[in-house]
């Protein structure tokens, strides 16, 4: 067995034939790892359905972490409303439960372009409402600091 593999790697760099078999030798194949998978694995062809289908896929996976991004965010602004509505239950509870419903009904939406306008709808809403707060509360900065007093709160009604 010694001899056989000697006299393959004594002979020049060519095939040696063993039994009617030409060896080839690693250094005579592809010269890359891409020739070499191109040439063993199955090439899968892709027509537009497939490709139009691995496109969508795409889109909702992005979107799904858009989605995903948007609610962390409202979770996260829901914090700030530390008030008490009429029926004293806090806007941070409420806040809450209304963005679960709003993402339950839009759950299975499958259509790209309606899944853009909810998102794009939704982070105006909370982009909206954060800049609200952050007005309500330089108002009642400057109105503490003036003398108006106030019950402090963000300048909203605590009932």
């Amino acid at each position: 067995m010694r001899g056989k593999w000697r006299s393959l790697w004594n002979s020049n760099l060519k095939p040696k034939t063993v039994n009617c078999c030409a060896w080839r030798l690693l250094h005579d194949g592809p010269d890359t790892v891409e020739e070499l998978l191109e040439r063993h694995l199955v090439k899968k062809v892709i027509n537009d359905d497939e490709e139009e289908e691995l496109l969508n896929r795409r889109r909702l996976t992005s979107t799904r972490r858009e989605a995903l991004s948007l609610y962390r965010d409202i979770l996260r602004a829901s914090r700030f409303f530390t008030w008490h509505d009429t029926k004293g239950v806090l806007w941070r509870d409420l806040l809450k439960d209304s963005a679960r419903k709003e993402f339950e009904l839009a759950r299975f939406e499958t259509d790209p372009e309606i899944v853009t306008r909810l998102l794009i709808g939704g982070r105006e809403a909370v982009n909206n409402a954060i800049d609200k707060l952050a007005e309500k509360q330089r108002e009642q900065i400057q109105k503490d600091r003036r003398g108006g007093g106030g019950g402090g709160g963000g300048g909203f009604d605590q009932t």
